[in-house]
């Protein structure tokens, strides 16, 4: 066989094992577990951290205070140092709209050795704590995060029924402009690829993930894993958390969201440029070598089957062709669940490789951005890499 053929078939040979072997990733069941009411609902806090964040409050806070949780809850919203009057906003919902209790704080600029988001976090937890009794559960939600009613009920009874620490949702994002419908869908499938939800829900498995815009968390849980302080320089903040609950012993979920909604629009590819790009090379742990590596990978994987495929129908190669068009249509059939999940159009999984080619880019450029000294930026702070930042 010719060497593009060789190529071929070795991207088809990691196609049928991402088919098979890694968890399952390509499916789109992994929804909240089979739950009951508790016989006594637990307390719990809620807590909002927020930057420059008045454009998305409207929605998402008033969904907040309209949780019909049967039991105590209440919600600690934390101003970081925002600039469009997030605070005085906030408040003038939770008065507008009444329900569930809003507290606002503005605990000021960080400490050196924590990014802005954990900053704000410890002191939404630490005021949580000092109520008396203290809450059983944290819900840490972002501020571009919408929940519908009976979000919290749900997420405490399978906490409660299946006996979770953590129980975390993948908030479903928006998908209406054009970029959106292209990129959006590809960015879950793909974290799903790499954190597959079966591997992160077995008890006994390593993998460990969550998704921060929607957290349920046993407050004895964080206290034993020391959260926020153990993670408090993490950029991705969600997974460090999910790895530190674990790693304490306790049990963690992780799955789709179906009544969990992120508000925040991404209507241009230069928004969802900077959203993939400020967190890619942290989560290559800002290795040189791993970023080569995941180019080639990525490749392999979702460059070369159309590549091989249109060499070999041009040039008559016909194992090429054959295993390159495979390898395609394994890639494209297991992107079509998560198509279906965000309600679009199935003509777009044959695109899979073009979006990865501007994922490629954006963590290319995500390392670029890092070694002229941008990299993870994000709202008017730019955050040095874990080992590098001062310690406490």
């Amino acid at each position: 066989m010719s060497a593009v053929a060789w190529i071929a078939v070795g991207s088809l040979a990691v196609w049928v094992w991402l088919l098979l072997g890694q968890g399952f990733f390509w499916r789109t069941d992994q929804r909240l577990p089979p739950r009951a009411a508790p016989d006594r609902w637990p307390s719990v806090a809620i807590v909002v951290p927020a930057r420059d964040e008045a454009d998305m409050l409207p929605v998402s806070l008033p969904s907040l205070q309209a949780q019909d949780y049967p039991g105590a809850a209440e919600i600690f919203l934390v101003d970081d140092c925002s600039k469009d009057g997030t605070g005085d906003l906030a408040r003038a919902l939770s008065v507008r709209y009444g329900g569930l209790p809003v507290t606002v704080v503005s605990p000021g600029e960080p400490e050196s050795g924590w990014t802005g988001k954990l900053w704000a976090v410890r002191h939404g937890i630490a005021l949580a704590r000092a109520r008396e009794p203290a809450p059983e559960f944290l819900l840490l939600t972002d501020a571009d995060i919408a929940h519908e009613p009976d979000s919290l009920r749900e997420l405490v009874a399978a906490a409660c029924s299946g006996g979770f620490d953590l129980v975390s949702q993948m908030a479903r994002l928006r998908v209406a402009s054009v970029w959106e419908r292209l990129v959006v869908p590809a960015f879950v499938y793909f974290f799903s690829q790499l954190y597959p939800f079966r591997w992160v829900n077995r008890a006994k498995a390593r993998t460990a993930a969550a998704a921060g815009g929607c957290v349920l968390l046993r407050t004895g849980a964080a206290e034993r894993a020391r959260v926020p302080e153990s993670i408090r320089q993490a950029v991705i903040d969600d997974v460090s958390l999910a790895r530190a609950v674990k790693r304490s012993g306790g049990r963690i979920w992780l799955g789709l969201a179906e009544r969990v909604d992120s508000v925040r629009p991404y209507p241009r590819l230069a928004d969802l440029w900077r959203m993939v790009s400020r967190s890619a090379y942290a989560q290559l742990r800002h290795s040189t070598v791993l970023l080569i590596g995941t180019v080639l990978g990525l490749a392999l994987v979702y460059l070369a089957p159309p590549v091989t495929l249109a060499a070999g129908l041009l040039g008559g190669d016909r194992p090429a062709a054959w295993a390159g068009g495979a390898a395609w249509a394994v890639m494209a059939g297991t992107y079509m669940p998560m198509l279906g999940y965000y309600r679009q159009s199935m003509w777009l999984a044959p695109l899979l490789p073009f979006t990865a080619v501007l994922y490629l880019l954006m963590t290319v450029d995500s390392a670029v951005q890092h070694h002229r000294g941008r990299g993870a930026a994000w709202k008017g702070r730019t955050y040095a890499r874990p080992e590098a930042a001062p310690d406490r």
